[in-house]
């Protein structure tokens, strides 16, 4: 599987984004897909998790009600809407899949990722 994350960019506190991911090179819907970020300095975090029907999205506490992941099974991309973004949400962001049956808490079920996409939110 091929993942290529794009759509970052500037943006001021308060602001909205939107990621996405395009993929190929297997049937989509035999993976879900998870979306991670990377800060200066600090560890890989999880953000969320979409299934590979988009019926069941998990996401980090951090993100919850603010972000909102979907995908579009026709498009073979999933997207990452980030709203009311904050200072802290800057880091480089990376899409992932994971095999159907896989358990997404676990960061070793995701086996493909793509090179990330750098957001910087300003204060």
């Amino acid at each position: 599987v091929q993942l290529q994350a794009s759509g970052g960019g500037l943006v001021q506190a308060g602001d909205s984004l939107s990621l996405s991911c395009a993929t190929s090179g297997r049937r989509f819907t035999s993976y879900a897909v998870g979306w991670f970020r990377q800060a200066p300095g600090k560890e890989r975090e999880f953000v969320g998790d979409v299934s590979w029907s988009g019926g069941i999205i998990n996401y980090a506490d951090s993100v919850k009600g603010r972000f909102t992941i979907s995908r579009d099974n026709a498009k073979n991309t999933v997207y990452l809407q980030m709203n009311s973004l904050k200072p802290e949400d800057t880091a480089v962001y990376y899409c992932a899949s994971r095999p159907r049956n896989t358990d997404y808490r676990q960061n070793t079920s995701y086996n493909y990722w793509g090179q990330g996409t750098l957001v910087t939110v300003s204060s």
